[in-house]
């Protein structure tokens, strides 16, 4: 069976991952700096991240993540774009695939809206028999629902 991780990009990382088995694991990974940290020890830390899934993996053959086209501010957009440049670099060095998948797209597999708010994914990845402790796992949750029900949208 395919290996997929899915991820909900951000300083609080949502994270859902088939592996080889059918087994999900899920959860969410923290990227504040330290107070004595520079700017860039964030995405240090987020790519030897990817690295640690990898190993507890064996591998990752397919990597989604939530593809975010408008953010609140402009430190947000700052922060996504730093971690998507990580992202899909690291995936690049490994050879691994890598697809975005639209906000909409994502709640309107999950919920049947395309607009539906946080709580209402969080319902619906429990109501799959999931426990997502936040928004963050519950969206990541629902990008790997999305990547195994539509085959990463080809169906």
């Amino acid at each position: 069976m395919t290996t997929i991780l899915a991820l909900d990009l951000g300083t609080t990382t949502g994270w859902a991952m088939r592996l080889a088995d059918g087994s999900v694991v899920s959860g969410t990974m923290e990227f504040k700096p330290g107070r004595y940290e520079g700017g860039g020890m964030r995405f240090l830390r987020f790519r030897s991240w990817f690295d640690h899934l990898e190993f507890a993996a064996k591998k990752i053959d397919l990597l989604h993540f939530e593809e975010v086209r408008r953010h609140a501010g402009t430190d947000a957009a700052h922060i996504y774009g730093g971690f998507l440049a990580h992202l899909t670099a690291w995936c690049e060095l490994k050879s691994i695939p890598y697809q975005g998948v639209p906000v909409g797209t994502i709640k309107r597999h999950a919920t049947g809206k395309g607009n539906a708010g946080k709580e209402a994914v969080i319902a619906a990845m429990r109501s799959k028999g999931f426990s997502p402790e936040d928004d963050n796992e519950a969206d990541a949750l629902a990008i790997l629902s999305w990547a195994i029900d539509t085959q990463g949208g080809v169906r």
